[in-house]
C-alpha cells in the first residue's frame, strides 16, 4: 500500500483557532511573545497563557535534539534499506531507560495515528507499553464508522499495558466502534483455545482481522528489558526456555527467532491472538518500537508480517541498519 495521506483538516473553536495560531507564529516562526501579541491584538499576558494551554492540551509537542537532522537521515536509510513507505526516527531520550524509549517512540506514534486514520477505517491494535504511550499524542479529529479491533487477549489483572484497556482507550478517544479480545492472554490448551474462538464469540474479531485497514503493533526483546517478563507474564523459567529455543521476539505475545518464525515452545500454541500470518493481510502495517535493544526483535517482526511505515528511535535505528550492513 503506498503512504498513507496525513489529512490534518478540522474544525475548531475560536478560542482553538487563536490558541493555535499564537503557538505557530511563536514556535515556529520565531516571534517573540510581545510580536505575537501585536499581531494577534492581544496582550503579551494572554499570549502566555494561550502558549501554557496548548501545551497542556498537547497541541504543542516539543523536543529538542541537536541531531535532529540524523534522524531525517536516518529515516531515509531505513525506507531504502527495509523497503518501507515511511520511517518515523525520533531522538532518543537521554536515559535509556524502557520507559523513556517508549514514551517517546509513542508519542510520534500517537501524532501519526492523529493524522492517518480516515473515515471507515477498521483498526487492528496490538500491546506494550510504546503502545499506551501512543494515547498522549493521539488527538483524532472526528471519524464516522471506525472500528477498533483488539487482536489479543487481556490480564484478569489490571496492568498499564493491559491489550483491553489500550483498545478501549484508543476506541473511545477516535468516537469509534470497539471490539475487545474478552479473553485471557494465554489459556491451558489449544482445546480451549479453539474452543473460545468457535463457541464464545471471538469469531468475529478473527474475521475483522481478516481485512484490516491498519494494524497497529509494537514488539519487545527477550531479556532483562522484557514487558511479558516485567509485567509477570511470563517466568523466568519460561523466559530461559524461550531463548534456548533461539527466541529473540515477542509481536504479540507471539515469540519468534531472527528470521520472524515462530520457536518451538508451547506457549505460542496456547497464546489468545489473532494469528501473525492473518496480520501480514492488513492494508498497512505500523510497527512502533524503540531502544537499540529491540532493533533485532524489530527486524524479526519487519520478516514475519511486513511493514509499511516504522516508527522509532535513533538508537534502534542505527542498530537495524548496522545489521542490514553487517550482512
Amino acid at each position: 500500500m503506498a503512504k498513507l495521506r496525513r489529512e490534518t483538516h478540522s474544525t475548531y473553536s475560536d478560542a482553538a483557532s487563536q490558541r493555535l495560531r499564537a503557538a505557530w507564529l511563536y514556535y515556529n516562526q520565531g516571534l517573540t511573545q510581545k510580536d505575537v501579541a501585536d499581531r494577534l491584538g492581544i496582550s503579551r499576558s494572554t499570549v502566555i497563557r494561550m502558549l501554557d494551554e496548548a501545551l497542556k492540551r498537547a497541541e504543542v509537542q516539543i523536543w529538542i535534539s541537536d541531531g535532529i537532522g540524523d534522524c531525517v537521515e536516518l529515516a531515509v536509510r531505513l525506507e531504502k534499506a527495509f523497503g518501507l513507505d515511511e520511517a518515523v526516527v525520533v531522538p532518543s531520550p537521554a536515559s535509556q531507560d524502557a520507559a523513556a524509549i517508549a514514551s517517546a517512540v509513542g508519542l510520534a506514534l500517537g501524532q501519526f495515528l492523529t493524522e492517518v486514520v480516515t473515515d471507515d477505517a477498521t483498526i487492528g491494535v496490538g500491546w506494550g507499553r510504546t503502545m499506551t504511550a501512543s494515547l498522549s499524542g493521539f488527538r483524532p479529529p472526528r471519524r464516522e464508522n471506525c472500528k477498533v479491533v483488539s487482536l489479543l487477549g487481556g490480564i484478569v489483572a489490571v496492568h498499564q499495558t493491559n491489550p483491553i484497556d489500550y483498545t478501549w482507550r484508543l476506541a473511545s478517544q477516535l468516537g469509534a466502534e470497539c471490539y475487545m479480545f474478552l479473553a485471557p492472554l494465554l489459556v491451558d490448551s489449544v482445546a480451549t483455545k479453539r474452543a473460545l474462538i468457535e463457541k464464545c464469540g471471538l469469531k468475529t474479531l478473527y474475521d475483522l482481522a481478516e481485512n484490516l485497514d491498519l494494524a497497529i503493533v509494537s514488539c519487545g526483546d527477550i531479556g532483562p528489558h522484557s514487558t511479558s517478563l516485567s509485567e509477570g507474564f511470563i517466568s523466568h523459567e519460561t523466559l530461559e526456555e524461550l531463548i534456548a529455543a533461539g527466541c529473540v521476539c515477542d509481536t504479540m505475545f507471539n515469540f519468534l527467532d531472527a528470521d520472524g518464525r515462530s520457536v518451538d515452545h508451547p506457549i505460542n500454541e496456547r497464546v489468545m491472538s489473532v494469528d501473525l500470518d492473518t496480520l501480514k493481510k492488513a492494508k498497512h502495517i505500523v510497527i512502533s518500537s524503540g531502544g537499540a535493544h529491540r532493533a533485532v526483535a524489530i527486524r524479526a517482526t519487519i520478516k514475519r508480517i511486513g511493514c509499511n511505515t516504522l516508527i522509532t528511535d535513533e538508537s534502534a535505528a542505527r542498530a537495524l541498519l548496522g545489521m542490514v550492513e553487517d550482512n
